[in-house]
């Protein structure tokens, strides 16, 4: 059954991709890209001082309707510059998915403090809220008005939401509860540019969101990242700490504590630049991909497509097909067919809290994790399957 199952789930996908080999998120560049490129090659402005990294920080902030965006390398750093920001301290604990890119806890561990893994929900890929309600109040004492574990002694200092493939978390819900428990909210929204919650844009409910601009994002950059934030004193430092701490001078190199060589490159922003002039594009492809995915997926049984959740608007930057029976066994063969075909198909992340680095820190049950990362399997999903000439 497994067997006839996998090949007519392999079929249906080509019904959508059509022949060939399909990537699970390959960028597309079908606008100014080239022409942005040549002006700052021609121009000799291709570091981190440019009129592209400007243009590209308040087309992020004209998107998501932030008072302040600071462009960077990439994603992790965003998060590591702002949960420095924020005030995440060395042997401080940070509430974190273990269902995330590993970037997510790599950034909390490189502000010297300890990722603590929380539970997610396979309705919305996100933190499962009201479980880790549950655990909180199990293991948090209050302590100066600071969140202490019980158990280890250490200061729970902040949470980081993720939003799952360009789906929204219960960030609402995040953020009372965060209130409650006195934690700094950061968003990690990596793969949520033009996703929205209640008509508020991802990465917008905290102090801050990091988004991403690798080359399988939504839009790319190549490498890039950026911080987007409504605290002007908080993106005052962020752009200070992310430029080496260099203090202006016409002529002097002054750095007035240890900085960052964070900023993004103007040769990088250039091409942002030219993708996010197709993004409202990009965004509408996907959703009429979203749609052609669910036709041909409809009448199978054992298997449904998630869909963005009431009240959200997703930029459904992976499509995702969750498997109810037989799931361990129909997983692979999916993958294994998928691959000897030409199509890319990808499970969910390891969970981060059964990688090496991370298998001895602070855990709740994860079994809702565990339950994603057996039933899930990302589709082939770049808007280049119906934009591509």
């Amino acid at each position: 059954m497994n067997m006839s199952l996998s090949k007519t789930i392999i079929k249906s996908i080509r019904k959508v991709t059509g022949k060939g080999k399909q990537q699970l998120h390959e960028p597309l560049f079908c606008g100014n890209e080239i022409k942005y490129l040549k002006r700052t090659i021609s121009t000799n402005s291709v570091s981190s001082i440019g009129d592209y990294v400007r243009k590209f920080e308040e087309k992020i902030k004209n998107i998501t309707k932030s008072k302040f965006a600071i462009a960077v390398v990439n994603g992790t750093t965003a998060l590591h510059i702002s949960l420095k920001v924020s005030g995440v301290k060395n042997n401080d604990e940070v509430l974190v998915p273990a269902l995330t890119f590993i970037g997510t806890a790599n950034a909390i561990t490189y502000c010297g403090a300890i990722p603590h893994f929380v539970d997610s929900e396979i309705k919305t890929m996100g933190i499962d809220v009201e479980k880790m309600h549950r655990y909180l109040n199990k293991i948090i004492i209050f302590k100066k008005g600071m969140a202490i574990n019980k158990f280890t002694k250490r200061i729970i200092r902040a949470i980081v939401p993720v939003h799952v493939f360009g789906h929204a978390c219960q960030i609402d819900k995040i953020i009372k509860l965060a209130k409650k428990f006195n934690l700094i909210v950061l968003e990690d929204a990596a793969e949520a540019l033009g996703s929205y919650y209640n008509k508020k844009h991802l990465g917008t409910f905290g102090l801050a969101g990091c988004l991403s601009f690798n080359g399988n994002k939504i839009i790319t950059t190549g490498g890039g990242g950026a911080v987007i934030t409504n605290n002007k004193k908080f993106a005052k430092k962020i752009r200070h700490l992310s430029t080496t701490a260099k203090l202006p001078h016409k002529w002097e190199y002054i750095h007035n504590e240890v900085g960052y060589n964070y900023r993004m490159p103007n040769l990088n922003a250039a091409l942002g630049l030219a993708q996010l002039e197709n993004l409202n594009l990009f965004i509408k492809k996907k959703r009429i991909l979203y749609e052609r995915y669910f036709k041909v997926f409809k009448n199978i049984k054992n298997i449904y497509l998630f869909k963005e959740l009431n009240a959200s608007k997703s930029n459904y930057w992976l499509q995702t097909l969750i498997i109810k029976k037989n799931f361990l066994i129909l997983k692979k063969k999916l993958l294994n067919e998928g691959f000897k075909s030409g199509l890319y198909l990808r499970p969910a992340w390891k969970l981060i809290s059964n990688l090496k680095p991370y298998k001895t820190n602070p855990r709740m049950d994860l079994k809702g994790s565990m339950e994603i990362y057996n039933k899930i399997i990302n589709l082939p999903s770049g808007q280049s399957i119906l934009l591509k000439k």
